[in-house]
Order: C-alpha cells, then structure tokens, then sequence
C-alpha cells in the first residue's frame, strides 16, 4: 500500500510540475508565470522528498522558491506593463533555438528512459553516509566552490541593481 501511495503522490508532483513549467513558458503575464515557477520549485521540492533528499528539498522551498521568487516578483511588480512579454514576436532565430533545445530536452529523456527500461541503470550507486548532509555541502561551498559560490551571488547582486535601473531609467515612458 506505502508503495501505491508513493507513485501517486509522485505522478502528482510530475504532472504538477510538467504542468506549471508549461504555464510558466506559455503565459504572457509574467507576474501569473511568476507564480507558476513558485508551484513548479514547489512539485520540484516533492519530488526531492520522494527521493529522500530533505535537505534539498528545504533549500528549493526557502532559497528559490521563497527568496529569489520574491525578489522576481517585487522586479516584476516594479517594471510594471514594461515587463510583459518582452520578446513576443521575437526574431525566427529565438524561435529555431527554442525548437533545438526542446529536440535535445526530448532525446535526452529517450535516452535515459531507454537505459532504465534496458536495465542498465539497475545498480544503486555507491554513496557516503555523509553525502547530502548540510555540513558536506558547506564544506563544498566553502572550499572547492567558492569563487562559484560569490560568483553567484555577485550575479544576482548585479541583476537586482539592473532591474531598479530599469524601472526608473525612463520615467517618461510610464503609463
């Protein structure tokens, strides 16, 4: 019975995610497709529950889709009607490139539903107890990834500064 009740809560939070990163692509709103990223890092979070990773789990809840979500949606709110679709009607090349990634997303999932399927991927891998656990990862932050790390945060320092600059680099153009 816990095994039936796992895969549906599993087909639930794919199916919520393959749901709402549809809506987030497909809506021109992009305070609505905002908050369809919030419930896809939401069903995101769940299914890193279901594969025992807690820690990961919280991190998408609190990290991406508490604080970076509410910093996307204070941006948006401040463009205001500028923000809305801004490459609607783009250049065919935008468009090529979109069928291209999505050719290679889908071979990419042929691929490795081919390996599970062939039972090539039947093996567990061989894991340590303290791989995952919040320490191991700080550690990694710390040390072998720390110029990534402030990169990372000098990057989303420069890209809230550059959506203020563009919310009042043109006052006359408010509506």
């Amino acid at each position: 019975m816990g095994n039936v009740l796992v895969w549906i809560v599993w087909f639930a939070a794919a199916g919520g995610c393959l749901a709402s990163g549809v809506a987030v692509v497909s809506l021109t709103n992009p305070f609505v497709a905002a908050l369809a990223l919030i419930g896809n890092l939401a069903s995101l979070a769940v299914l890193y529950l279901l594969l025992a990773a807690e820690f990961l789990a919280a991190a998408q809840v609190l990290v991406y889709a508490g604080a970076v979500m509410v910093m996307f949606l204070f941006v948006i709110a401040y463009l205001g009607g500028r923000a809305d679709a801004p490459w609607a009607g783009g250049p065919p090349l935008l468009r090529s490139a979109a069928v291209i990634a999505a050719a290679a997303l889908l071979t990419e999932v042929v691929v490795v539903l081919g390996l599970a399927w062939g039972d090539d991927l039947s093996e567990p891998a061989k894991v340590s107890s303290s791989f995952g656990s919040p320490a191991a990862i700080g550690e990694l932050f710390l040390t072998d990834h720390l110029l990534a790390f402030e990169i990372t945060s000098i990057v989303l320092l420069v890209a809230a500064v550059g959506g203020v600059v563009l919310g009042t680099a043109h006052p006359e153009e408010r509506t």
